[in-house]
């Protein structure tokens, strides 16, 4: 079952697994050390994330280790880029408008 993107990075705990796995490869016991769950909770996690393609699963030896998909994240970022282009020019326009509000009248 492919599982939708956006719901699996809806949970706070899923956020939490890819900002620790964006700075390396881990191995599940090493993220479940960072939570305060059990290592079966953490691997369902990282389940839904494989399942997403948000982040990869690399055997080294007896040890699987868990990284960021960097491409995929690409794709969301590329998604968000045209919400972030709109409050980025509302935010523009209130800047503006409070700077007119803020003009001392003579």
């Amino acid at each position: 079952m492919r599982r939708d993107v956006f719901q699996a990075i809806a949970d706070p705990t899923r956020r939490a697994i890819i900002a620790l796995i964006a700075l390396q490869a881990m191995t599940p016991n090493a993220i479940a050390d960072n939570f305060n769950t059990t290592r079966q909770s953490v691997s369902k996690h990282l389940r839904i994330l494989t399942e997403c393609e948000l982040v990869k699963q690399e055997q080294q030896g007896r040890e699987i280790y868990y990284s960021l998909e960097i491409e995929k994240m690409k794709e969301i970022d590329k998604w968000l880029i045209q919400f972030r282009k709109i409050w980025e020019t509302r935010f523009d326009q209130l800047d503006n408008v409070l700077a007119t509000i803020k003009k001392p009248k003579k």
